[in-house]
């Protein structure tokens, strides 16, 4: 795909990975909608690149996905890219008590999100030029962290649901491409947990021109390693990330 020239909505793109993500689309030439829930986090996204539009959204409510969609089709009728990005990462221990609720909003944002924003945007997505739906999952769909047990399954899940969707989609102008992050140097799951990370910027500048190549399955490093490794290998991995 050309990065250049496109209208696209990068969920979660105040911040990380996503708005890295938004800001590279903007530089290249494109039109780029940010949503969040977070109206101050956008601001300052607004701050550090001006040309960017943007969205108080929480993603955990169909209701809100609904209208982020009626509103992205009315005023940016040639939206032709979306980006599912947006995701909660928690550490929950189930041998404590768990509020449901919370669980529940991480489920929601995570796997709920991605899946009826296809669904909501497909119809409009058809009549559109070069229309591409990105979806950014993990390393960790492969082999899970298990202290973070609900992030890996949604990821998990939605590895699988990107793989039936490209395959439904096949005989449609729709493009569907799946990014595979390692741990990336952001504040996903709080502020500090990722500085083991890779650098954002060294991350998409593979990312990003394999995008632009046509691959439809863009993992990196770790992720890489772990999306092509067989049960042996991610048994092996999986006692290393859990060991400790």
């Amino acid at each position: 795909m050309n990065l250049s020239g496109n209208t696209v909505l990068v969920t979660g793109g105040a911040s990380g990975i996503g708005l890295a993500i938004a800001e590279r689309f903007l530089r290249a030439g494109s039109t780029v909608v940010i949503c969040g829930r977070r109206e101050d986090k956008l601001r300052e996204a607004l701050q550090l690149s001006p040309g960017l539009k943007t969205r108080v959204c929480d993603l955990a409510v169909a209701a809100e996905r609904e209208a982020l969609a009626a509103w992205c089709r009315s005023s940016f009728p040639t939206l032709n890219v979306l980006v599912n990005n947006a995701g909660i990462q928690r550490y929950p221990r189930y041998t404590e008590p768990e509020p449901w609720a919370q669980t529940r909003a991480e489920l929601a944002t995570n796997l709920d999100a991605p899946l009826h924003l296809a669904a909501l945007f497909i119809p409009h997505l058809l009549t559109q030029a070069n229309p591409v739906i990105v979806n950014v999952t993990s390393g960790l769909a492969f082999v899970p962290m298990a202290k973070a047990p609900v992030y890996c399954a949604t990821k998990a899940a939605l590895h699988s649901f990107t793989l039936s969707l490209r395959h439904q989609l096949a005989s449609t102008p729709i493009s569907v491409v799946e990014i595979i992050p390692p741990a990336v140097d952001t504040d996903l799951g709080g502020p500090g947990l990722h500085t083991f990370g890779v650098k954002i910027d060294t991350f998409l500048d593979d990312v990003m021109p394999r995008m632009e190549r046509g691959e439809l399955e863009i993992a990196h490093g770790f992720a890489a390693a772990s999306s092509q490794a067989s049960r042996a290998q991610l048994d092996e991995t999986f006692r290393r990330l859990n060991s400790t």
